[in-house]
């Protein structure tokens, strides 16, 4: 190749230096063009400071640093590695239910078990073990709920075969009961928030795109989803939601759209890789997980992990056990997934720990 002149007043030497001494029209010289493979070189120069070249890897690297690591002839940067680890199972298995708080303070309330289709059971998680807690007042499956371990709200659900608006706050001892339910009876819904600013959102059959908000002691009408769907996944704030999957019925039974609230009205998002409903979230609108769920059109479950970003769903690493209709909490760095169901497995206890961690990784050439 010839040399290649821009109007430019610096030249690129075949050092790698910069050389500023040039006019406007300054040349690059023709050794400086190639495409030369990634995987032939051997040493990196200085090239401006921006990479340096190590023996081994650096003591304590930032995250997004850069360098060639001379003993493994390897450029390496400092990244994160996702991953899925066993927990404690729960003492009750179930599905259905609803849960709220994080890795290491959890809460898993009510759903169906073995011994009854409207479970009133609460457990606590530490991290470890699961305990028992409070009772619910009202047993029921498909209900949603919000908050934390000491500070939940668990609304609607199914009692079974009949919906039900009834409202229910966890101190972290019991349950009580508020007066003032759900605008309508609900089911197959989601919920995200806290205790004293929480949303509901969508359910069915049949299937609804209705949110409604809740002040900490009374519901009111929120903004209306663009796609009405049931089973939906969830995560994040009453003002900043991100709602995505679920089922509506046709064209395609379970849906990829993904939708997003900010306390007044919900727009269009990224589309999940996986159409699925019955799926877990954790985090928030803009580092959000989604885990979980059935497929379409086989209606097998999944393991499947996908991250959000604010614009765009991207796969990372999946669960060791498929599931449907499971729940999680935490955030995107430290999610817990737990309880659901699968073919010949009617009820999960099993309760799996996702853990982002800074590492140092290596530059592959695809």
């Amino acid at each position: 190749m010839g040399a290649i002149t821009r109007g430019i007043a610096n030249n690129v030497l075949g050092t790698g230096e910069i050389d500023a001494t040039d006019g406007v029209n300054g040349v690059i010289p023709a050794s400086n063009v190639n495409n030369t493979s990634f995987g032939s070189v051997t040493s990196l120069p200085a090239l401006a400071g921006t990479i340096t070249t190590v023996a081994g890897d650096p003591p304590a690297p930032s995250e997004g640093q850069v360098w060639y690591n001379s003993v493994a002839g390897a450029l390496k940067y400092r990244g994160f590695s996702d991953s899925w680890a066993s927990g404690g199972n729960l003492g009750t298995a179930r599905q259905a239910g609803t849960g709220s708080g994080t890795q290491t303070a959890g809460l898993a309330v009510g759903g169906a078990s073995p011994a009854t289709a409207v479970e009133t059971s609460t457990e606590e998680y530490d991290g470890s073990a699961w305990t028992a807690g409070g009772a619910l007042n009202t047993g029921r499956n498909s209900l949603a709920g919000c908050g934390t371990q000491t500070s939940t709200v668990a609304f609607g659900g199914d009692t079974p075969g009949t919906p039900i608006s009834n409202t229910e706050e966890y101190d972290g001892t019991s349950w009580a009961n508020n007066p003032t339910g759900l605008p309508a009876n609900a089911r197959n819904h989601y919920g995200a928030g806290i205790q004293t600013a929480a949303i509901s959102f969508g359910g069915g059959p049949p299937e609804t795109g209705v949110s409604n908000e809740y002040d900490g002691s009374a519901w009111t009408a929120g903004g209306t989803m663009s796609t009405a769907r049931s089973s939906i996944g969830g995560c994040g704030l009453q003002t900043a939601t991100l709602g995505f999957g679920g089922y509506i019925n046709s064209p395609t039974p379970n849906t990829a759209l993904t939708e997003e609230y900010d306390g007044t009205s919900w727009t269009a998002g990224g589309s999940l890789n996986t159409a699925r409903k019955q799926a877990a979230g954790a985090g928030t609108q803009t580092l959000g997980l989604a885990f979980g769920g059935t497929d379409a059109p086989s209606g097998g479950v999944l393991a499947s992990t996908e991250e959000y970003n604010g614009t765009s769903w991207s796969n990372t690493s999946s669960m060791s056990s498929a599931r449907g209709q499971l729940e999680g909490d935490g955030t995107r760095a430290a999610a817990l997934a737990f309880m659901g169901t699968s073919p010949g497995t009617a009820y999960f206890d099993a309760t799996e720990e996702f853990t982002q961690s800074a590492t140092n990784l290596t530059v592959t050439e695809s």
